[in-house]
Formats: C-alpha cells, structure tokens, sequence
C-alpha cells in the first residue's frame, strides 16, 4: 500500500483499464465525482479497474466506485476489479450489502393484505387489554398500600393537567354556552318561552356536552402529553433503565397520569358547567331580556340534582380512558421521533374516539333506566 495517504485522488482510463490512485476519501469526494461524470465509458466492453494506486479508501470512495459499477452495466459493460486491495474489497462488500437492505425494501414494498392488517388489529386490542390488566392490577396494589403512591408526581401532574387547563377549558365552555343560548333564543323568540333558556342550556350542558367537551379537550392537552413524554423516554431507553433498576414502569409513569386525571378531570367538569352557565346568562341576558336572578331561579327549578350528577358521573371514566390510551401509546412508540409523533397522533384520535363511543353508550344506558 502507498505511504502518502492523503495523496490527491486521480483516475485514468487506458486501453479499457480504468488506473486509479490517491485518496479515495470524503475530503476528495467532489474532485472524484467530477472526474467520474467526465469520465466516457466504452459500451458493451469488460472495463477493469487498477485498485493498486489507491492509498486510502472510506465509504464514500467505496460507494463512488460501486455508482461507477452500475453505470458500467447500464451501458452494457460489465466491470472488473483487479490489484485490490483486500481491505478496500472487503469495505466494497460491507457498502454494498448496506445498500441492498436499505433500498430493498423499498422496491420489494407491498400493501399488507386484509388479513395482516386484521392480525394487526387483533395483536394492537390484546395489547392494550393488556396493559388494562397491568394498570388495574398496579391501581389495586395502590390502594391497598397508599405508601407507594409517588406523591410528588401525583401533585405536579394534577397541576399540569388541571390548573394550567383552566384557561382553555374556562373560555371554550363559556362560548359554548353563548352558543346554545343564541342558537335556542332564536327559536324560543317565536313561541314567547324566552325563560326556557334556562332548561335548554342546564340540560345540555350539564348532562352532555360540558362533560364531553373537557373531555376533548383533555385528549388533546394532556393525553397526547403523556403518549409523547413516554415515547420520548422509550426512543432514549429511559423505560428500559427503569426495567433494569427492578423499577415497574406502569408504576412510575402510569399510576401518577391515571390518579391525577381521576382527581382532576372531575373538577374539570365542574369548573366547566359553571363558565357555561355564565355564558348562557350572558347570552339570555342579551338576547332575550333575561336577567341573571330569573335565569338562576328558573335554573334552580329546571334542572336536579340528578342532571348534575349524570355529567359528573362520566369524568372519571373519560378520565380513565385518556390516561390508558395516552399512556399505552407512549409505550408503543420505538424507533425514532418520528413514531413519537405518529403515536401521538393515534393517541389523541383514539381517545376522542373511545370518549363518544362510551358517551353514547352512557346515554343509551341512561335512557333504558329512564333517568
């Protein structure tokens, strides 16, 4: 091998033999590619390369030459090695088999068939009634022994999860109210039942869409939160770390997420019916003439204890839901940040998903019981 390894990279071709020499390195990657574009090719003929100049050799030279390979027998040639040394054949080889298995695939790449994408779907459900089973079984292990309850996590995600959602949750469950109100005052008008604005918007902000809402809006703010904090502690192996440490993952990341937003999203709930109540006043006040102590006491008359209830009931179930689904998408998440993202994405989709699906299951349940 020549001493002078960092020698200018020089290619000639002679008598179909192409003579190459110098530094076949990163550092001389554009001198060589240049050389090789000017570089005419005999066609149909056997072009052999002499190996013996080159004084170095990294994977860009190696990947340089293989190009050259490919446009040789574009052109009907073929392409021979010869006084190569063994080292730069072998980096040849390794470059080579790199590029089959990441381009491979992409030409070989089929559409799964109905039945992977069901086998899929099946192994995506087992999955996540798994980790049901785990959280419920870690949350009865809780219960029964307060003292593993990680405080200090608890609080800090109740505040993040619930007074720093004030904000939003406050201002859109007020607007709604302003919209049902507006949109029920304009048919009230016609039939003079101004002061059933009242039942209108305490019924269904109350029993419906308050509960909902939050709900919502918690899949979007927090339960997408939780997929990426946990992917993110997947993609860096942090969840393995812990793993090692004999340290139960579903205990340290889950239980805290599950029994903040069992506390919080309750509140949440609450908070919200009471800012959509206001813009319901707000509104009747407006439009219809309605002052804020006749809007009270017709509120008092119209709605039970029973309608406030029935809102409530639902939060800590839509609450579960989230802090499941968020959780269990975070520990999916493998890779890179890009399956943070798209985990993140089916994590929020499924909880708004799974929120309606049981919310109408609630109001089917309700009205057999006829409450």
């Amino acid at each position: 091998m020549p001493d002078h390894i960092d020698s200018p990279a020089e290619l000639h071709l002679l008598d179909e033999t192409l003579h190459c020499s110098g530094s076949w390195t990163v550092g001389h990657l554009a001198g060589l590619r240049s050389a090789l574009r000017k570089l005419v090719l005999p066609a149909g003929t056997t072009l052999s390369v002499d190996g013996a100049g080159i004084a170095a050799m990294d994977s860009a030279g190696a990947w340089l030459l293989l190009e050259l390979r490919k446009r040789t027998e574009a052109a009907g040639g073929t392409l021979e090695w010869q006084l190569l040394d063994a080292s730069w054949q072998r980096l040849l080889e390794f470059v080579e088999s790199v590029a089959g298995k990441t381009q491979a695939p992409l030409a070989e790449r089929k559409p799964p068939s109905w039945l992977d994408r069901t086998a899929g779907i099946g192994e995506n459900l087992i999955g996540f009634l798994s980790f049901i089973g785990e959280t419920v079984i870690a949350l009865l292990r809780t219960v029964l022994h307060p003292g593993r309850v990680r405080w200090t996590e608890l609080l800090d995600d109740m505040f993040e999860t619930g007074f720093k959602a004030l904000p939003i949750v406050g201002l859109l469950s007020f607007l709604m109210g302003v919209v049902i109100a507006y949109q029920g005052a304009v048919q009230l008008k016609l039939y003079g039942a101004n002061i059933y604005i009242a039942d209108l918007v305490g019924h269904s902000m109350l029993r419906e869409l308050a509960p909902l809402l939050t709900a919502i809006l918690v899949c979007g703010r927090t339960g997408s939160a939780y997929t990426a904090k946990i992917g993110t502690m997947q993609v860096r192996e942090e969840v393995d770390a812990l793993q090692t440490m004999g340290i139960p993952p579903v205990d340290m990341l889950v239980l805290p997420k599950l029994l903040s937003l069992l506390i919080v999203l309750p509140l949440l709930t609450v908070y919200s019916d009471v800012m959509s109540i206001f813009g319901g006043m707000f509104m009747a006040s407006t439009q219809l003439g309605i002052g804020y102590n006749a809007f009270i006491s017709r509120l008092g008359e119209a709605i039970s204890y029973t309608t406030f209830m029935i809102g409530l009931v639902k939060a800590p179930v839509f609450a579960a839901i989230i802090a499941v689904v968020g959780c269990y998408q975070g520990f999916r998440v493998s890779g890179s940040a890009e399956s943070v993202g798209r985990h993140t994405t089916v994590s929020v989709v499924q909880s708004i998903f799974l929120v309606i699906i049981v919310d109408a299951m609630f109001s089917i349940l309700f009205s057999i019981l006829g409450v």
